[in-house]
């Protein structure tokens, strides 16, 4: 099964050409380094779906908040809270 997780891009970290950026996202309180490079078109304040690092779709606040609290009341996120 393939999960992806919703986070909001905080920061743009590094940016090598117009495709490929690298960005700090806020996964609920917890923050990884996530590849751009699918989505060139994501920005600081954006909500993006992450799979294996790399964001893979843009979705609206509600939607990632709805997804983020379904994942916690699964279980699926236990490794990811501090």
């Amino acid at each position: 099964m393939c999960l992806a997780i919703p986070g909001k891009i905080e920061e743009i970290t590094g940016q090598l050409d117009e495709t490929f950026r690298l960005a700090r996202v806020d996964f609920g309180g917890i923050k990884k380094e996530v590849n751009l490079a699918m989505l060139p078109e994501a920005q600081v304040g954006d909500y993006v779906m992450v799979h294996v690092g790399v964001a893979i779709s843009i979705v609206d606040e509600e939607e990632a908040a709805k997804t983020l609290h379904l994942l916690r009341q699964m279980g699926e996120l236990d490794e990811l809270d501090p």
